[in-house]
């Protein structure tokens, strides 16, 4: 049987240790039942995310001691710009800090109170940035997507009978942009197919529209189209990537994903007159525009990783990885997105824990309680995340999905780590029904499972300190 192997060698170790149980439910009372206030040496195993935690190669690291720190004309600039053209054909290459930047950068240049983003599906920060410059975030996932057990090859896929209806009764002056996120974050890691990348493309492009990438995860998508999409086996990776972004007008992109570094992204486009009001802005919040917030050796760490991440080998052993896991908990029963996305498992709370009503929030209960049972953190991502008060009418919002995601950095953890995470799930899988839900104490306005404050209920709403028994 053929076995898909780490394809690397480990030359540096960074020693990580587990701190005990009542260690573990100090910290976590500490930090408010909020993962994201846990200091980092008191987690085990963190796959609270794959942004930014990826471990680096020594052609990387290489790269570092090879950066040209002039304010403007830094050379790795020029290597960072000839890379992403190259890759993804756009004319204009916009360096800042990470993704959310370049969300920003992009809805602060084109969008007015009252207009419409669609996609396929808005992670938070995308959402959140639209909905700060007073837009609406509109959802327009495929009818696969929004079934956690249907295993559909292309789960990430847009409603193209619903975009089409959006952009005919909205047109260009309410929707100055369409978005698709590859891979589908959100909506579980699933990828979305070049035929319905094209066909999202015909139809705004018949109308005028432009249609952008959320691209943190475009080598992963390009992958599962070579993997799963009839006619492209025998394409490259880069020539599966080369053709994606051919359909569309620009992007935004994290290159703490795809780019494997710990720091920085960039915004692309064809349009020079945007590309020109963006940089005005560039300059004023970030930086000049051939450092956009970021030194020069991060412009040529993310250089070199965009093409190391094109790799068939290395995607193979990734999103294998990431199957292998998610294979391990279905053969246990535990509830999770099938099939397994390419960059995290994500674990059906609403399922797991029926017991527990969507408005108390079962993922985050169930996150909270991995990490007390085993120094697990992963993050939820369910009515926690993506609830709160309606902007347009104030009601609240519940999540399409109740869900728990555990995202697997890059390069960084092993099988032996990821049987352990798969025995910790199957421990607490069988201890299930003693887990109580959650209430939010104090939350912000915007991004509120970043920084909010949380508790445990009984069923009749009393505070309880207890979680799983020992």
């Amino acid at each position: 049987m053929e076995q898909h192997i780490e394809p690397f060698k480990v030359k540096v170790v960074e020693p990580i240790v587990a701190i005990t149980r009542e260690e573990r439910l100090a910290a976590i009372r500490r930090a408010g039942y909020n993962l994201f206030k846990l200091r980092a040496e008191e987690v085990y195993i963190d796959l609270l995310t794959d942004s930014g935690t990826s471990a680096m190669s020594d052609s990387q690291w290489a790269g570092l001691m090879l950066g040209d720190e002039s304010y403007a004309g830094s050379r790795n600039y020029f290597h960072f710009e000839e890379t992403i053209r190259d890759i993804t054909g756009f004319a204009h290459v916009i360096p800042c800090h990470q993704g959310r930047v370049a969300e920003n950068l992009l809805f602060s240049t084109i969008l007015a109170k009252g207009q419409i983003i669609p996609n396929n599906s808005h992670f938070d920060t995308t959402r959140a940035n639209v909905e700060y410059h007073a837009g609406e975030a509109r959802d327009l996932l495929c009818a696969e997507g929004k079934d956690p057990g249907t295993p559909a090859p292309f789960k990430g896929n847009m409603d193209l009978a619903s975009l089409a209806q959006l952009l005919d009764e909205a047109g260009p002056a309410r929707v100055p942009l369409v978005m698709i996120t590859i891979t589908n974050n959100s909506g579980g890691g699933q990828p979305v197919s070049m035929a319905n990348i094209r066909a999202v493309s015909a139809l705004c492009h018949e109308r005028g529209i432009p249609l952008f990438f959320d691209a943190c995860r475009f080598a992963e998508n390009a992958y599962f189209i070579k993997t799963r999409e009839a006619g492209y086996a025998d394409k490259s990776i880069a020539e599966i990537a080369s053709e994606m972004f051919s359909y569309a007008d620009g992007c935004t992109m994290s290159a703490k994903k795809d780019g494997l570094v710990n720091m920085g992204g960039f915004l692309a486009t064809n349009d020079g007159d945007l590309a020109e009001k963006i940089r005005g802005l560039l300059i004023l919040m970030e930086g000049f525009p051939t450092y956009g917030g970021l030194s020069g050796r991060d412009l040529e760490a993310i250089a070199r990783g965009l093409r190391e991440v094109l790799d068939f080998h290395y995607l193979q052993f990734r999103v294998g990885q990431v199957a292998s896991l998610a294979e391990q908990l279905h053969a246990g029963g535990v509830p999770i997105i099938r099939p397994a996305g390419g960059h995290a498992v994500f674990i059906n709370a609403g399922r797991f824990l029926p017991h527990i009503p969507p408005q108390q929030l079962p993922g985050q209960s169930l996150a909270v309680n991995l990490y007390i049972e085993s120094g697990v953190r992963g993050v939820e991502i369910g009515t926690f995340m993506f609830g709160g008060e309606d902007p347009a009418t104030g009601a609240p919002r519940q999540a399409a999905m109740e869900l728990v995601r555990l995202a697997i950095p890059r390069r960084v953890y092993t099988t032996m780590h990821m049987n352990y995470v798969g025995r910790a799930l199957l421990d607490l899988y069988g201890k299930r029904e003693a887990l109580q839900g959650m209430r939010i104490v104090k939350e912000p306005p915007f991004l509120r499972h970043f920084s909010s404050t949380l508790e445990f209920v009984e069923s009749g709403g009393s505070v309880t300190e207890a979680t799983v028994s020992s």
